[in-house]
């Protein structure tokens, strides 16, 4: 496969990170399901962004994985602040997330691979 070819999913990218880019497209299309997109101001930004940061982290792009590391920061923030028993799944599907974008595999392969 040439190298500009796109990518949505890289079988290369260790476990943690390939499973993180994989949530983050389930998280957008979610996002798009569930009417986020109109339920806050951001929603837009914030589906568009994740989309586009699992495409960036499997095309292994540096601003991808900054991007998602910051958009699910953001989240994870936004539900505790705003806290309520209802979301609590929710809460833990971001945490579980942002650990697997913060795990020391995907920090050293993207610090390694990514440009």
């Amino acid at each position: 496969m040439p190298s500009s070819s796109l990518r949505w999913v890289s079988r290369n990218q260790p476990q943690t990170l390939s499973s993180a880019t994989i949530l983050l497209y389930i998280n957008a299309v979610l996002g798009v399901l569930f009417g986020q997109v109109f339920a806050i101001p951001i929603g837009t930004i914030l589906v568009v962004g994740e989309f586009a940061a699992g495409l960036a982290i499997a095309n292994e792009k540096k601003w991808g994985y900054y991007l998602g590391v910051v958009l699910i920061a953001l989240w994870v923030a936004f539900l505790i602040v705003n806290f309520s028993f209802v979301e609590i799944i929710t809460l833990l599907f971001y945490i579980a997330l942002l650990a697997l974008l913060l795990h020391p595999q995907s920090r050293s392969y993207q610090k390694i691979w990514f440009r």
